[in-house]
């Protein structure tokens, strides 16, 4: 698979094999545990990387040059690309830890890095859906489809989104060994970390639902969400589901599947969920991520306050 990410070679023919394509995505997707699209977004850096790079330096690229790069090479490097793409300073942090980790690889064990800074990103405030519209989400998407296993299938994803938490990705990665549910379920999330995640009785009843009536057989080792054809169900189907629904609602634009997770963890927090839990159930690895939710329901308060108070 690996192989028709890119052409086949960075550097050229004479150098070792190890500086494929092939190899740099083996090594993101095996020793960084880097998600399919990563790994292929950061394949394509390495390849614009190399050719601004032949083309400032005025020569053919070797591992050797690569090893001279400099933070001025770097910083010329996004500089041409805001130019010829159009960056954001998202965008650009993004390329930058792409070149990072091209660098690293080509350089070997105990490679010097140049140093540059990556910009600054404003983080934004995550919208969450209110309770109510995610139900009504679900069942719309539900009663859109015309094949009562289908429509049964997407009322369990969604519920189960909002219900847990879960990364779309991690939904469609279960496995029907999990089947029949108890009160909670082992996902493995960014990074292959595992975390136990409980399942509201509503969740769990839906799953069950659709489990009864899908006309593919879910034992252990298979996709526990099959597509119509019996394969693993696909998350952009879910991501066509939602936006459907969405537009039949007349919810705003921001409501996807990953603001169903937003919206688990907004609600839990604002019934008093402690922040550590949080970080758990959603399994993040740094804190700092968590508490970005702090902020959403700080933005509630002052809603509601200048909303309420008589003075404001």
């Amino acid at each position: 698979m690996a192989t028709s990410l890119t052409p086949n070679i960075f550097l050229g023919d004479d150098h070792p094999a190890r500086f494929t394509a092939a190899a740099f995505a083996d090594h993101l997707r095996r020793d960084r545990l880097r998600s399919v699209h990563t790994v292929r977004a950061y394949v394509a850096t390495a390849h614009r990387l190399i050719a601004f790079v032949g083309e400032h330096r005025g020569g053919p690229v070797d591992v050797a040059m690569l090893g001279t790069l400099s933070t001025a090479d770097l910083r010329a490097f996004l500089a041409r690309r805001r130019d010829d793409a159009g960056l954001t300073n998202a965008s650009a942090a993004r390329e930058l830890s792409a070149v990072r980790a091209f660098l690293a690889f080509a350089g070997g064990d105990g490679a010097t890095l140049p140093r540059l800074r990556a910009p600054r990103i404003k983080r934004g405030v995550p919208r969450p859906i209110a309770p109510a519209d995610a139900r009504a989400l679900a069942d719309d998407a539900a009663e859109a489809r015309d094949v009562p296993w289908i429509a049964a299938r997407d009322l369990a994803v969604l519920l189960l989104l909002y219900g847990a938490g879960l990364r779309v990705g991690e939904a469609m990665a279960l496995d029907a060994g999990l089947l029949p549910l108890g009160e909670a379920i082992v996902v493995t999330g960014k990074g292959n970390k595992a975390r136990v995640v409980p399942l509201l009785s509503v969740v769990r009843d839906a799953i069950a639902g659709y489990a009864a009536i899908c006309p593919w057989p879910l034992r252990k080792g298979s996709a526990l969400f099959r597509g119509a054809k019996g394969g693993r169900l696909d998350a952009a189907i879910v991501r066509r589901a939602v936006a459907g629904a969405r537009v039949r609602l007349g919810l705003p634009e921001r409501t996807t599947p990953h603001a169903l997770r937003h919206s688990f963890a907004t609600h839990l927090l604002g019934r008093g969920a402690d922040l550590r839990q949080l970080q758990e159930l959603l399994g993040h690895a740094s804190l700092s991520s968590t508490q970005i939710y702090t902020a959403v329901d700080a933005a509630h308060l002052l809603d509601v306050y200048r909303s309420a108070h008589p003075r404001a």
